[in-house]
């Protein structure tokens, strides 16, 4: 598939927890995005047919019947757009469909704020959303494209590994009961790590920790908040705590990572 395509916004209309769909099938004059943030749904796209959850994104061409029924509540965020260029018919057929993004973090951070600005509609939100839109479309170019030409291959995480992280991803700086979400996804402890692990390249308090810490770095170099107080924005108990894990992960302490030059 050709990596130069780039989406142009027209319309975007977010809804939370929505229990049906108002029209079991509808029919569209652009082509139409509609990415999963939580929930489940089915769809059938002309010969494609499928469940979609959470890392989806169902793209259905324009003046085609977009069926779809929800299976639980369902948070997405409803697109429509053009391209910059338009595919050929074999390259719609590969553009249709459900299309998988794995770096959920990244897509957890569009969505969230493609929410805060979800109700806005002026021409400086437009943009806004030009660009969130447009970093979800090159994301997954990048998880298709760029792996196979260095030789590398990109692992998708199933429904359930997706739905673990979206869980840790949601609530990350809060308490995170590892056991719980096992139990929740009827998996053993061992099962999810495992699991996790395969999907992810870490372990599910692995990728926790690397959030918290990501989180505590742009505290460090952005604010002049105190340590305890960082430690308690990103979920860890007090300083001490989280100077220790910051030293093992990141080779350096706390205050010497905040006075390192900033740019």
């Amino acid at each position: 598939m050709r990596s130069d395509f780039a989406i142009r916004l027209v319309t975007h209309f977010y809804w939370d927890k929505k229990e049906s769909f108002a029209l079991d099938r509808d029919i569209y004059s652009y082509w139409t995005i509609l990415a999963v943030e939580e929930g489940r749904f089915t769809y059938r796209i002309e010969d494609q047919e499928g469940e979609a959850g959470f890392g989806s994104l169902v793209v259905c061409p324009p003046n085609t019947w977009f069926h779809r029924k929800t299976l639980e509540p369902l948070t997405f965020h409803f697109i429509h757009f053009t391209w910059n260029t338009e595919p050929s018919l074999e390259e719609q057929r590969s553009l249709t469909g459900n299309l998988m993004i794995a770096d959920i973090e990244r897509l957890c951070s569009d969505y969230r704020y493609l929410r805060l600005i979800a109700l806005e509609q002026d021409k400086a939100a437009i943009e806004r959303k030009q660009h969130l839109v447009s970093d979800m479309w090159r994301l997954y170019e990048l998880e298709r494209n760029v792996p196979k030409e260095i030789g590398l291959t990109v692992v998708i995480a199933d429904e359930e590994m997706r739905k673990a992280a979206h869980f840790i991803t949601a609530n990350i700086f809060g308490p995170v009961d590892m056991k719980s979400l096992a139990l929740s996804l009827q998996l053993t402890p061992v099962q999810l790590t495992r699991r996790f692990r395969a999907a992810y390249g870490m372990t599910p308090s692995e990728y926790m920790t690397r959030l918290r810490l990501d989180r505590a770095s742009k505290l460090l170099l952005e604010t002049e908040f105190s340590i305890d107080k960082i430690a308690q924005l990103c979920g860890y108990e007090n300083g001490f705590y989280l100077s220790r894990i910051f030293r093992n992960k990141r080779g350096m302490p706390p205050s010497q990572y905040r006075s390192l030059p900033r740019v």
